[in-house]
């Protein structure tokens, strides 16, 4: 008799398209912007205008999320004039959810008509050079369970969505990455805006001394516990993405190090920078062409 060792994580087009087809029956919006909101990030959410929230307990499909800092809400809604659908809150490997629950919510908004990918979160510093409250935006990632076998993809590949073998060589949308820089330029955001690789690990524990000194010599700027799924599944169902990470806490690399972090610190700093994290994506929002699925 076969085993299919994928069958149990397996979710269906239908599983999809009936989550896609409830939220398009409760609200009128038809989001063409997406914003996943990673820890202490949710306020974002706040600000859109004309709001329809859902608690994902009351979306068919959707996992529940656990971790502090995430409301676990979807909402819908307009920023500076687009019509955007938002996660206050985020799905994670270390919550026990398999990657095709984590990756869920990225594939109903491709469903609902999205067509960009925002994607946030919080992270710790590798590079010397970044400080608490910096904004990394990510050029590109190195995703470690990726790298082990733990792929969102795994599984029967859905052609409806998307290529077997998607490539990742451009996953971070360059034309938005420049738009962004130039947000943060007229902003007067320049001097804590940095750009660099994230890295995403599977959690919970933060990174023992050793293991931060080797993603820093592969070359990871920042790390943290997230958004590497979810940018593997928006590439592969053809949404452009631009991400953000808040870097919240200086990652221990040496031996001796007093410094230690803990997750109420990352929420604080997450605070403290969230009006300026709040005003770049929305700026960024506004700017861009959704004619030409281009920035302006």
């Amino acid at each position: 008799m076969e085993h299919n060792i994928y069958r149990k994580d397996q979710i269906s087009h239908e599983d999809y398209q009936k989550s896609a087809d409830w939220l398009l029956s409760q609200t009128q919006h038809r989001p063409k912007i997406a914003i996943i909101c990673g820890s202490g990030l949710g306020l974002l959410a706040e600000v859109l205008q004309f709001q329809d929230s859902f608690k994902y307990s009351e979306i068919p499909g959707f996992p529940h999320s656990t971790v502090q800092g995430h409301a676990g809400r979807l909402v819908f809604g307009e920023l500076r004039g687009k019509t955007c659908v938002c996660m206050q809150g985020r799905f994670h490997m270390y919550e026990g959810y398999s990657l095709s629950k984590v990756t869920f919510p990225v594939r109903v908004f491709k469903l609902l008509g999205v067509e960009t990918l925002i994607v946030t979160n919080a992270a710790g510093s590798l590079a010397d050079s970044y400080h608490c409250g910096d904004i990394m935006i990510i050029k590109d990632h190195i995703n470690i369970p990726g790298l082990a076998g733990l792929n969102p993809l795994n599984g029967p590949n859905d052609d409806k969505f998307g290529p077997r073998f998607p490539p990742m060589s451009g996953a971070y949308d360059k034309d938005l990455r420049k738009l962004a820089f130039d947000i943060c330029k007229s902003l007067g955001m320049s001097k804590f805006v940095q750009e660099g690789v994230y890295c995403m690990v599977g959690g919970p524990n933060f990174e023992s001394v050793a293991e931060a000194g080797l993603l820093h010599r592969l070359g990871a700027d920042a790390v943290g516990m997230s958004t590497a799924p979810e940018v593997v599944v928006a590439q592969h169902c053809g949404v452009r993405v631009f991400g953000l990470s808040l870097i919240t806490n200086k990652v221990v690399r040496r031996y001796g190090d007093s410094d230690t972090v803990d997750h109420q610190a990352v929420l604080e700093v997450s605070a403290m920078r969230a009006a300026a994290l709040q005003e770049l994506v929305a700026e960024l929002v506004g700017r861009m062409d959704m004619n030409n699925n281009t920035a302006m």
